[in-house]
């Protein structure tokens, strides 16, 4: 697996993360020991930065991770988030997005105990607070930079304004945003363009399009019981009727290639420049399919060619249920 810097402050992960939200969250029966198993095979394939967040679970998503990694080695990066809703001390969910300095606090020392570390690799900002200025917010982060507890700093799904301003209080590392081929809007929002203007990392997230553009999930009753994919706007039955005609054109593409269009999908996102995926996925058939695809080279006229065939807007349905899209910055 290839390595590469993420933006310019010295933070060097491999160029596939692994996202771990599935692992004990939001898609169906969770399984803990082949999470483990998961996480441990990613680390045999040379994956080094893990993803999760306070509110998978809500806890017990870093606390699997924790266990998972117990002893690793210092190459490895845990990337974790905090603020993107407020929760109480028994992982609740009491309020929306919180970046209040104290808060942030609290969140960075209850993630240092759950992962079994003195210090966080990368820690996102999940969600901007529209009540509190983000550079109060990243004011209390750069002072736990400087006490050690976290080394680089992120900030996901916020707009070029906010990653700005945040950057210009602690230098920011990372941006992470939900980017696949139905999900294109940072390339025209002025996200990317930003993030490389100043030098900062581009984490993508959900770079399967959540399992669809795997082309496994042909209906909604392909879902787990407890799936949140069943509320979600992309998967509700006249949207999907139309997605399902653009992930046709991806799996012509991949057919022609000998690869899976889940491959292909991701490959695509490899390609952009200095984007990093974190791929979710909670068992090892699909990790090692994902790890191949980072192996894929794809030439200039296929990536053109899926650009235009899935243009920019082109996916049916919000990417979230209008509460999600809410605490979003577009």
């Amino acid at each position: 697996m290839q390595t590469h810097k993420i933006g310019e402050r010295g933070l060097v992960a491999s160029v596939e993360g692994l996202g771990t939200m599935g692992m004990t969250a939001m898609y169906g029966t969770p399984d803990e020991a082949e999470a483990i198993r998961t996480v441990h095979r990613a680390v045999e394939l040379g994956v080094t930065m893990f993803d999760t967040a306070d509110m998978y679970g809500p806890f017990s998503g870093e606390e699997l991770l924790g266990r998972a990694l117990k002893g690793r080695p210092d190459e490895l990066i845990v990337a974790t988030k905090g603020g993107g809703v407020t929760l109480d001390e028994t992982g609740k969910i009491v309020g929306g997005p919180n970046g209040r300095p104290d808060y942030l606090r609290a969140c960075v020392e209850g993630s240092l105990r759950r992962l079994g570390t003195d210090h966080i690799d990368l820690f996102y900002l999940h969600r901007v607070d529209p009540g509190v200025p983000v550079e109060e917010t990243f004011g209390v982060l750069a002072d736990l930079v400087t006490e050690g507890k976290l080394r680089y700093l992120g900030i996901s799904e916020a707009s070029p304004a906010s990653i700005r301003a945040a950057h210009a209080v602690a230098p920011l590392s990372a941006v992470q945003t939900e980017y696949s081929l139905f999900s294109r809007n940072v390339e025209v929002n002025g996200v990317l363009d930003t993030v490389r203007e100043l030098g900062i990392g581009f984490v993508a997230y959900a770079p399967l399009g959540r399992g669809f553009l795997t082309g496994a999930v042909r209906s909604v009753h392909d879902l787990p019981t407890h799936d949140f994919r069943r509320t979600s706007p992309r998967f509700a039955d006249a949207n999907l009727e139309q997605n399902l005609s653009l992930l046709d054109r991806i799996l012509t593409t991949a057919d022609n290639l000998g690869v899976t269009a889940g491959q292909l999908a991701l490959a695509w996102v490899l390609a952009q420049d200095g984007v990093t995926a974190v791929p979710g996925t909670k068992r090892r058939t699909w990790l090692e399919q994902n790890i191949a695809a980072a192996a894929i080279s794809l030439d200039p006229a296929t990536i053109a060619g899926l650009s235009t065939a899935i243009p920019v807007g082109a996916a049916a349905g919000d990417r979230y249920t209008p509460m999600g899209m809410a605490s979003i910055q577009e």
